[in-house]
């Protein structure tokens, strides 16, 4: 069994949802109080063993390459100069984490594009996929759980969270299969925003991925699916009919769609209250608000 090391993080989307603030910036760069998106990501697969981390880029994605690049002399210098060596150390950090790939994406619209584009850097080995614009928080990390499921089973594994609102089964893709133990299910397919009356499960697959080699002889002959765009799940659909794929709830998790415009806020306004530096007076102003 080959050691999960990598993680591909799609981060080409133009983030239309929030123009005009992402015309010349990544929607994966919009700040959480004082660390962009992308970055919980990252630090999330590097805590759970990771080495190389492979973004899928677009244009207008430079940010993202500059912000995980080690920073200039002249800003360490004046950080130090100004007494703020913690801080220094700390956007050196970013820079060292781990081995950074970027590879810009090419090919149709479609969610399977980007695993596709990552494929010459994976070297045939399994691999995570976490969204560059979405996170979790779980405890142990979600990434953690894929890894030790992949280990349990040595097959792909799919990442889920129950959700049985009446909207998410419009939102969500639902796992069909058999519970094989609690919070184990073996998958026979994955069903896309069912309705609450056909969902298969209460099981959603909401962006994590733990993916074996065996994905890309089915991308690379992939037929474009509804709106001619191409679906990471109906290639896993596809995968299930002849290989083991089993998805795990993942469990004491938190999840923050921070390419929601809504979800965004209360993300900001969440992980702002539990921020050392600022929680006590935001907590205050919240507090005062007049919101009748």
């Amino acid at each position: 069994m080959k050691k999960i090391r990598k993680v591909v993080i799609p981060a080409a989307g133009f983030g239309t949802r929030f123009l005009p603030q992402t015309k010349a910036m990544p929607k994966e760069m919009l700040p959480i109080v004082d660390k962009p998106v992308i970055q919980y990501v990252v630090e999330e697969a590097v805590n759970a063993g990771i080495e190389d981390v492979i973004i899928i880029t677009g244009s207008a994605k430079r940010a993202i390459e500059d912000h995980f690049d080690l920073p200039n002399e002249e800003l360490i210098k004046n950080l130090n100069e100004g007494g703020k060596q913690e801080m220094a150390e700390e956007i050196t950090r970013i820079g060292d984490m781990a081995n950074f790939i970027y590879i810009r994406q090419k090919g149709p619209y479609g969610n399977a594009t980007p695993v596709l584009s990552a494929e010459p850097a994976l070297e045939d080995e399994p691999f995570l996929v976490l969204w560059g614009d979405e996170f979790v928080v779980a405890q142990p990390s979600r990434a953690s759980q894929l890894i030790a499921a992949y280990e349990k089973y040595n097959a792909t594994i799919l990442g889920g969270m129950i959700k049985d609102g009446d909207d998410d089964y419009n939102r969500y893709g639902y796992v069909k299969g058999t519970e094989v133990e609690k919070g184990v299910w073996k998958v026979e397919g994955l069903v896309e925003k069912p309705g609450k009356a056909d969902a298969p499960s209460s099981l959603a697959i909401v962006a994590n991925y733990l993916l074996t080699p065996d994905i890309f002889p089915i991308l690379n002959e992939q037929k474009p699916g509804k709106g001619g765009e191409y679906y990471l799940p109906e290639a896993i659909n596809a995968l299930a009919q002849t290989t083991p794929v089993y998805a795990i709830e993942i469990q004491n998790a938190r999840y923050y769609d921070t390419g929601n415009k809504l979800e965004y806020l209360k993300t900001v306004v969440e992980l702002g209250l539990k921020h050392p530096d600022i929680n006590g007076e935001l907590k205050q102003f919240l507090k005062e608000l007049n919101l009748s």
